[in-house]
């Protein structure tokens, strides 16, 4: 399985924009890739292993979120997978 990396994370990922993971589900994938990537680790969950609120992870073109097994999804090699971290911020011009 093919997981897309964001920019700003693939200094976890020597500058790979696409990591490539065997695994049986979602968590699988991820928890693949935090493991050749370690570091990624504490930017995806939190301290309780949950998958951070602002990051996105797709399969396909599915939101994990709104799958009903979510996490636990079974996936197959030819899936992929992206990370998107959501962005704050914005203009401060009018307070």
């Amino acid at each position: 399985m093919k997981i897309h990396i964001p920019t700003p994370l693939r200094q976890f990922t020597h500058g790979q924009e696409a990591v490539e993971v065997s695994a049986s589900s979602v968590q699988g994938a991820l928890d693949a890739l935090t493991l050749s990537a370690p570091e990624l680790r504490r930017h995806l969950f939190t301290e309780d292993g949950k998958l951070r609120s602002f990051v996105n992870v797709y399969l396909n073109e599915d939101d994990v979120r709104y799958l009903p097994a979510k996490e636990l999804t079974v996936t197959t090699d030819v899936d992929e997978l992206t990370i998107i971290p959501s962005i704050a911020g914005g203009s401060s011009c009018c307070r």
